[in-house]
């Protein structure tokens, strides 16, 4: 009997050490993210590449599509659903626009109906949803520029910190200094410039600024949020030959734990990006090619409805 019982600790034992090391990696951060990368067979199109990849120490599956920018046949887009709810799925986004590869978007109020875009949402140079000028955290008022993602006319591809002022769109070289308890409770538009784009979208804190790891969670007022923690997520950026790199990280799974903001930023660097920003993660992160999602949003087959994406399709 007291063999059975010292027997009946040890395996006790065992298994509070496993559940403390699978949580203790759950919260860990780390500062190299190796990733094994194997390109996916599909209906390829020469400059569209998709890649699957792995990484077994976080754990972490992660898909990249990267987009030659150059490519005349290839258009870039933000969308947003025309739904009367103003919702609708990746692969609804997909079949609608005839898409080769759809992501996420911005952030958005799911609980309202029709959905309502948090910050800026400009498509075809019409403003849907004004840019968030300013927020409250903990009984003070922050003025910010958010981290947008933006599209220009000539095919180029920006990534910057973004207000508007009347009808117009300006950024700033530098983020708005605000810090938490030390708030900036104005914008110096004289520090601003115009900011030329066909299609744009709030989303943020920006990873990467000028080819460095460069988080602006604070400056950008995420601080006091979910945000900077461990989630399933959505990036985009671009590489120093304009090519546009779009990643999707599952997350909240046994064989896919997600990454946090800090680890986000180290995979997209160890893609080449020079600029990099964080778009709407969690259940909202998903990647649909030819109209078939690839990866699983929180752990499922489903697919969460989400107010707009950026979609990559073919010139007719």
């Amino acid at each position: 009997m007291q063999t059975v019982g010292i027997n009946r600790l040890i395996i006790k034992l065992i298994l509070l050490f496993i559940l403390f090391s699978t949580c203790n990696n759950k919260e860990k951060s780390y500062s190299k993210i190796p990733i094994i990368w194997k390109e996916i067979n599909w209906n390829k199109y020469d400059g569209i590449k998709i890649l699957k990849g792995r990484n077994n120490t976080l754990p972490i599956n992660a898909w990249v599509a990267i987009i030659n920018n150059n490519d005349p046949t290839i258009e870039i887009n933000v969308i947003v659903s025309d739904d009367l709810d103003r919702k609708e799925t990746l692969s609804q986004f997909s079949k609608n626009n005839k898409a080769k590869v759809v992501v996420n978007g911005g952030y958005f109020l799911m609980n309202k109906n029709p959905a309502e875009h948090v910050g800026l949402l400009y498509v075809n140079n019409q403003t849907i949803s004004p840019a968030l000028k300013s927020l409250i955290r903990n009984n003070k008022r922050y003025f910010t520029a958010r981290g947008a993602l933006g599209f220009l006319d000539n095919g180029d591809v920006d990534i910057a910190w973004v207000t508007s002022r009347n009808d117009s769109l300006f950024y700033f070289p530098e983020p708005v200094e605000n810090y938490p308890d030390k708030p900036v409770n104005s914008f110096d538009f004289t520090k601003s410039l115009l900011w030329d784009v066909d299609d744009a979208i709030h989303a943020g804190p920006v990873l990467m600024h000028n080819g460095e790891i460069r988080i602006t969670t604070n400056e950008e007022v995420f601080f006091g949020s979910s945000i900077p923690k461990i989630h399933p997520r959505t990036a985009a950026g671009y590489r120093k030959n304009g090519e546009l790199v779009l990643l999707v990280v599952d997350g909240r799974q046994v064989n896919s734990r997600g990454v946090d903001l800090m680890e986000l930023a180290i995979i997209m660097k160890d893609l080449d990006c020079i600029e990099a920003i964080n778009l709407d993660g969690g259940g909202s992160s998903a990647m649909v090619v030819d109209g078939k999602l690839i990866n699983r949003p929180s752990g499922t087959s489903s697919q969460r409805e989400v107010m707009s994406a950026i979609e990559i399709s073919l010139r007719n």
